[in-house]
C-alpha cells in the first residue's frame, strides 16, 4: 500500500508560488511548478483547482496565465491545505460489514472508530501549527 502524496504535492506547489511571487514574478505557469514538483502539469492545475475552490490559490486566464496565492505563506496553514485536498479519514473501516454474530465482527467498527478519530484530531492538530510561510523558511535554510 502506499502513501499519498497529495498533500506534499500540492503544499510543494503553493510555497513554490510564493517564493517566485516574491522574487518578482504575477503568476507561476503550471508548466513551471510542475517541473519543481517533477510531474505532469495536468496535474498540477488539478491539485491548484482544489486550492482555487478552497481560497488559497487564485489563476488568471489569457496573456500572462498562470497561478498566484491568494493568500501569503503566513496565512495558510498545512491543514488548510490538507483539507483543501479532500483527503478524507487517515484510516478507514471494513469495506465489507463484518459478520454482526462475531463478537470481534461486531464490536471492532466502534472500538476502531474512537483509535481513529483520536489519531485524525492529533493530525489535524499539527498540520495546524505549521503554515507554509514556516516550510519555506525550512527549504531555505536546508538549500
Amino acid at each position: 500500500m502506499s502513501a499519498n502524496s497529495r498533500l506534499t504535492i500540492a503544499a510543494h506547489a503553493l510555497t513554490w508560488i510564493g517564493l517566485y511571487q516574491r522574487r518578482g514574478h504575477e503568476v507561476a505557469t503550471s508548466e513551471q511548478i510542475a517541473t519543481s514538483v517533477n510531474t505532469n502539469p495536468v496535474v498540477i492545475r488539478r491539485l491548484l483547482g482544489e486550492m482555487r475552490k478552497a481560497g488559497l490559490a487564485d489563476s488568471r486566464r489569457g496573456a500572462g496565465a498562470g497561478w498566484m496565492l491568494a493568500r501569503d505563506l503566513a496565512a495558510i496553514t498545512l491543514l488548510d491545505v490538507y483539507q483543501a485536498i479532500g483527503a478524507g479519514p487517515v484510516f478507514a473501516l471494513h469495506r465489507a460489514t463484518p459478520d454482526p454474530e462475531c463478537v470481534v465482527g461486531r464490536g471492532l467498527g466502534p472500538a476502531m472508530t474512537a483509535v481513529y478519530d483520536d489519531v485524525e484530531a492529533a493530525l489535524c492538530r499539527e498540520l495546524a501549527k505549521t503554515t507554509l510561510e514556516d516550510v519555506l523558511r525550512d527549504v531555505l535554510k536546508a538549500a
